[in-house]
């Protein structure tokens, strides 16, 4: 087969798949698919074909968005999304230091506003500085 033939067979069979996840609520997959005029050895056949595409496709860096729910969930891939980071914040109740921060970290910046403060390193991107911030001005 050649892969023009190809891709358009995974597309089509990616809508179908799509269609069947997005059936009414409380209607089978069994039903909709014989009021659609598909056999379920066909329709699971697609899924576990485009689930292997879409596997493969994951080994090469690509990211993947899930389609449907329950037990028959295709996978399709979308453009990458931009890294996500995640920072311990220490809080500690009772004895604190002076400062209100832990004595092992030694901030470069500190913002007190009311009875809270907010402590950075100088490690600390601009773009994390500037979305905190707005996000306690938004909630303050």
């Amino acid at each position: 087969m050649d892969k023009i033939t190809h891709e358009v067979r995974i597309s089509h069979w990616k809508q179908v798949v799509e269609q069947c996840q997005a059936r009414p609520e409380g209607q089978s997959a069994k039903q909709w698919l014989a009021e659609n005029g598909i056999s379920s050895k066909t329709y699971y056949y697609w899924l576990r074909k485009i689930r292997k595409l879409a596997y493969e496709q994951s080994a090469s860096n690509t990211t993947f968005q899930s389609v449907g729910a329950g037990n028959a969930v295709a996978t399709v891939a979308t453009e990458p999304e931009a890294p996500v980071s995640f920072a311990e914040i220490p809080f500690s109740i009772g004895n604190e230091s002076s400062s209100g921060l832990d004595s092992c970290f030694q901030p470069a910046t500190v913002i007190k506003m009311g009875r809270a403060s907010i402590a950075f390193s100088n490690g600390a991107s601009p773009e994390l500085v500037a979305s905190i911030t707005r996000e306690v001005l938004n909630h303050a």
